[in-house]
């Protein structure tokens, strides 16, 4: 008989349906992908009360690198203290870095202002990584999908300005961003023949400017 490799697991928390998710692919939680669907909802007096949803799924080739990490951010997470969890994720592209998701009410604090916390967190993790392993491999690390979520914010934000120095003919400057954050910038906007797009300062307050195109 064939290996299922996912199913989806309900319980009154999250945390239940997960182990019901990984009883029934008879795996342990690092040999499992796991994806909130839905956290539930307690209701009032029993009325209008959800089951938490999740989904379980088999880890497939998962680089030694990223599976170091993993081991990493929950021996980091335990040493701050936080109430977040931390998931492996399925490498969807030959060309995608691996990812750990972290979950968990403590969120926030972890993210910080316009993600430099996680940042910083995400550079320690693969700094002590390479320690381990020896290897220049790399992890990207997300929590509650706070990247998709900014990545869709700075796509939005660089078309408005884009759209704005077309019309006026006046150049526009950003906030300082990481590079990460620039280069979602550059290459939403390479795509437009009416605007191109420059990056100045020192490394840390770097800023893209985007000006018309003569």
């Amino acid at each position: 008989m064939d290996q299922i490799e996912s199913v989806e697991g309900t319980a009154k928390t999250v945390e239940e349906a997960i182990e019901i998710g990984l009883r029934q692919l008879g795996v342990d939680r690092d040999q499992a992908e796991i994806e909130i669907v839905s956290r539930g909802k307690a209701g009032i007096l029993g009325f209008g009360s959800e089951p938490a949803r999740v989904r379980v799924s088999l880890l497939k080739d998962i680089p030694e690198g990223a599976i170091v990490a993993k081991s990493v951010v929950d021996e980091l997470l335990r040493y701050l203290d936080v109430d977040l969890v931390a998931y492996s994720k399925n490498v969807s592209d030959e060309e995608e870095l691996p990812t750990i998701e972290i979950h968990g009410d403590d969120s926030g604090l972890l993210i910080g202002r316009k993600g430099e916390t996680l940042g910083a967190f995400q550079f320690m993790v693969n700094y002590i990584v390479r320690g381990k392993t020896g290897e220049r491999s790399r992890v990207n690390i997300d929590v509650e999908g706070y990247r998709q979520r900014r990545k869709e914010v700075l796509e939005a934000q660089a078309r408005s300005v884009a759209t704005r120095v077309s019309s006026s003919g006046h150049s526009f400057t950003l906030d300082p961003m990481s590079p990460s954050e620039r280069r979602i910038i550059h290459m939403v906007l390479s795509a437009r023949s009416d605007v191109i797009t420059e990056s100045s300062g020192e490394e840390g307050a770097r800023r893209i400017t985007v000006l018309p195109k003569r």
